[in-house]
């Protein structure tokens, strides 16, 4: 496995400080982020999970703890839109340049906008997808934030 992907060099070039970990990725596992809380021996809030969206049909980033479920609501509310819905996984993987299991939000193909729950902030560091499966970052959420551009908001369900 490389540990060089595209997210990696986003963060390197953002001048951002994180480390890289790799676990044994379960294709078959019910809920991926879960999975990989558990394969790092971390709490799942510390594990965060990048999901593909889109408010009113344009493509959104959502980052939120692997344990906790969007609101597509207040997604929708969040970017000034009537509805949000979850991209299918061949569009998230076409817009992204990345596989579903190995989406980060960081050095995707264009960048999108994006939203963290808010509740990543509260931890000092959280592991992130590094651009493929089987691959985190670990690093503070106020960096990843500050080098995501993105709006922080109660986003849970």
């Amino acid at each position: 496995m490389s540990k060089t992907t595209r997210a990696t060099q986003a963060l390197q070039q953002a001048g951002v400080a994180f480390t890289v970990h790799t676990y044994d990725y379960q294709p078959d596992a019910d809920r991926i982020g879960l999975q990989a809380a558990e394969a790092l021996g971390e709490e799942p809030c510390r594990v965060l999970k990048t999901l593909m969206a889109e408010v009113d049909g344009k493509p959104v980033v959502v980052v939120l703890a692997s344990d906790r479920e969007v609101s597509m609501k207040k997604l929708a509310a969040l970017f000034g839109g009537k509805s949000a819905q979850m991209l299918k996984p061949a569009d998230a993987e076409r817009l992204t340049g990345y596989v579903v299991g190995g989406i980060s939000p960081f050095g995707q193909k264009r960048a999108f906008p994006t939203a963290v729950d808010e509740a990543a902030l509260a931890e000092d560091l959280v592991y992130m997808n590094g651009g493929q499966r089987g691959l985190q970052v670990r690093m503070k959420p106020a960096d990843a934030v500050a080098v995501l551009k993105a709006k922080v908001a109660p986003i849970t369900a």
